[in-house]
């Protein structure tokens, strides 16, 4: 009856192998985590931040120059100017209703 009983639990070293495994894993995912978190994630922000302020600078120079303000000119430049402002003011909106005023 003794061996029935040693026999019907399982083998301490297979559940030690499986417990092994899942500390590997979670050890593994744990420093994926962290590489992204404090050295990818800065450089991604970086990117991101220089992408938009790519993409407004073209988007500034499209539409000042469709109002023949040509880049270089104080025309472009008060045109920029009225364009941050612009978008200042969509972003304050975007804000208010994101908060539900």
């Amino acid at each position: 009856m003794t061996e029935a009983r040693a026999n019907s639990h399982p083998c301490p070293r297979k559940v030690s192998r499986a417990v092994l495994g899942y500390v590997l894993f979670a050890t593994a995912f744990l420093a994926v985590g962290l590489y992204i978190l404090f050295i990818s994630g800065p450089a991604m922000h970086a990117a991101t931040r220089e992408r938009l302020a790519q993409t407004i600078a073209e988007e500034d120079r499209s539409f000042c120059e469709q109002f023949a303000a040509q880049s270089g000119t104080a025309g472009f430049a008060a045109c920029r100017r009225e364009l941050a402002m612009v978008r200042q003011r969509q972003a304050e909106r975007d804000n208010a209703a994101a908060l539900g005023l």
